[in-house]
This record gives structure tokens, C-alpha cells and sequence, in this order.
């Protein structure tokens, strides 16, 4: 979601328009759990590249007619930041579905969500703040249970994926102010996409790529990207900005039951454990943002 999009001021919504509003933010974050739980379905036969690859055009379809960017009238100062939104999406999504893959989905959603709160804590030096710092770092431990028979590879894929989220967040805030409406995120998904294109060469030299595959990999496109971006768009226009924070909170937790119904990964009570401490520390670290940002 686009920052500019983010930052726009709503008028204070009635009951019935903010409890409509809240529910369908959490239609979206459900939807784009259940589509990466569903792309995930493709990863044996086109691998999660593939379904990286199929989601950005899925995207790309989506946003370029909606946002209609004049790609040829773009100046230096507003390319820059959209290659990198660019790159940034493409290794995100690539890293996350990776530990998807490796660790499971409600680990690897959660490890990627480090990344926004990481962004909400940075710079600031309150006591409270370094609390929810430290209350992070002992959910992640307590999630992983780091020993010998930790998948690294996947934990870091994680890990980076929450990089690349911190960094989406920045570049936006940046593209926000030289881009309007979503010009900036279509534009930097088709960037993205093109990225991709090699991918689909090869598995399709490759007789790689079948209906089904592609199907599940569109589905992943559609829930994880299409139905969010309508959604949440809707939501923004009669929730207060400062709950979309606390919303984003459920995405670890929508992501590990995703995974138990649909792709059938148990849990352990540690790991549940673990997510509901990185989930709690968010929920506070933005509350207390907001109540410093609303005192005068």
C-alpha cells in the first residue's frame, strides 16, 4: 500500500463505518494469508520463484490500468526510488515465500514482519520503546528455539524478507511525496515483474509450467495482492490511518492458522508462543507511537 495512501488524513468515523472499515482490513490481511498458503501449493512444481514470478504480472495486470503511471515522463528523482521498490519486491516476496517453503508459513510471516515493526521502533529511545526492542528479540528466540536442527537458510530467508519490508515501507514514504495515488507500487511491480520475465522463460523451456501450478499461482496473485490492495483502499477511507498499524498486527496470526488449515503445519506451542509475543509487542509499540504523535 502506497504511503501517500497511508498518510491521508480521514474524517472520524461513525461506529458502523469503523467496525466495517476494521472488518474489511481484516478481510485483507485473511485473503493475503490464504493466497500465499495457496501459492505455496505450486512450489513443488514451478518452485517459489515461479509463483513470485506469476503473482508480480498478476499485480502488474492490476495496478498499471487502475494507476495509469506516465512511465516516460518519470524524472531521475522519482526513477530511483521506484527501481528500488522494484528490486525490493521482487527479492521480498522471493525471500518470504522461500522460508514459506522451509520453515512454514506462520514462521516465516512472522519473522517477516519484524521488518514494519522494526521501522516503528527505530530512532526512538523511550523506555518503553526498548522494551518492545527487547520483547521482540525474546518472542523471535522463544519462535525458533535456535538449535542444531534449525533450517538457517530459511530462518534468514525470513529474516531478510523483513529487510525488504522495512525497506518497502522507507522507499514508499520517499515515493509518496513525488508520486501520486499508486503510481509509484504499479510501476514498481511491472519494474519488478520484467525481473521475473527470465524465470518464466526457463520453466516454461522446461515443461514446467502447468495449468495447475499456474493456477495456484495466479490464486496467490489474486488473494495476495489484488483483493489487499482493493481492500485496504476501501478501509483507508473510513478508518483513521493509526489503526492500520494495529490491524497489521493479525498477519502473523492469520498466516499460522493459513498454514495449519490449508497446508496442514502444526504448530508447536512454543512457536504459538513466540507469535503472540512479536504480536503483542506491535500492538503496543504502535499504540504508544500514536499517543506521542497525537500530544501537542
Amino acid at each position: 500500500m502506497s504511503a501517500d495512501v497511508l498518510q491521508r488524513p480521514v474524517a472520524a468515523p461513525g461506529g458502523r463505518r469503523l467496525a466495517a472499515g476494521l472488518a474489511t482490513m481484516t478481510g485483507s490481511a485473511a485473503s493475503n494469508q490464504v493466497g500465499a498458503a495457496v501459492g505455496a501449493h505450486a512450489f513443488g512444481v514451478i518452485g517459489p520463484a515461479g509463483v513470485v514470478a506469476v503473482r508480480q504480472f498478476v499485480a502488474a495486470a492490476v495496478l498499471l490500468p487502475v494507476a495509469r503511471p506516465n512511465l516516460r515522463r518519470f524524472t531521475w528523482r522519482q526513477w530511483w526510488p521506484t527501481l528500488l521498490l522494484g528490486l525490493v519486491f521482487a527479492t521480498m516476496n522471493l525471500s518470504l515465500y522461500t522460508a514459506v517453503d522451509r520453515i512454514g508459513l506462520g514462521l516465516a510471516v512472522t519473522l517477516e514482519f519484524l521488518g514494519p515493526l522494526a521501522v516503528a521502533l527505530a530512532g526512538s529511545r523511550t523506555r518503553l520503546d526498548l522494551l518492545c526492542a527487547l520483547g521482540a528479540g525474546i518472542g523471535v528466540y522463544v519462535l525458533v528455539l535456535p538449535g542444531g536442527s534449525s533450517d538457517w537458510f530459511g530462518i534468514g530467508s525470513g529474516l531478510l524478507a523483513a529487510v525488504c519490508w522495512a525497506a518497502y515501507i522507507l522507499l514508499n514514504r520517499t515515493l509518496g511525496a513525488r508520486l501520486p495515488g499508486l503510481q509509484a507500487p504499479a510501476a514498481a511491480t511491472t519494474v519488478s515483474a520484467l525481473m521475473y520475465l527470465p524465470v518464466v522463460v526457463v520453466l516454461v523451456a522446461r515443461g514446467s509450467w502447468t495449468g495447475t501450478a499456474v493456477l495456484y499461482a495466479v490464486g496467490a496473485g489474486v488473494l495476495s495482492s489484488v483483493i489487499p490492495y482493493a481492500c485496504d483502499l476501501v478501509a483507508l477511507r473510513t478508518v483513521p490511518a493509526r489503526f492500520f498499524g494495529v490491524v497489521m498486527s493479525i498477519h502473523p496470526v492469520f498466516a499460522a492458522l493459513a498454514g495449519l488449515v490449508l497446508l496442514g503445519q502444526v504448530l508447536a506451542v512454543h512457536e504459538w508462543a513466540g507469535i503472540g509475543m512479536v504480536v503483542a509487542v506491535n500492538v503496543v509499540a504502535v499504540v504508544a507511537a500514536q499517543r506521542r504523535a497525537a500530544r501537542p
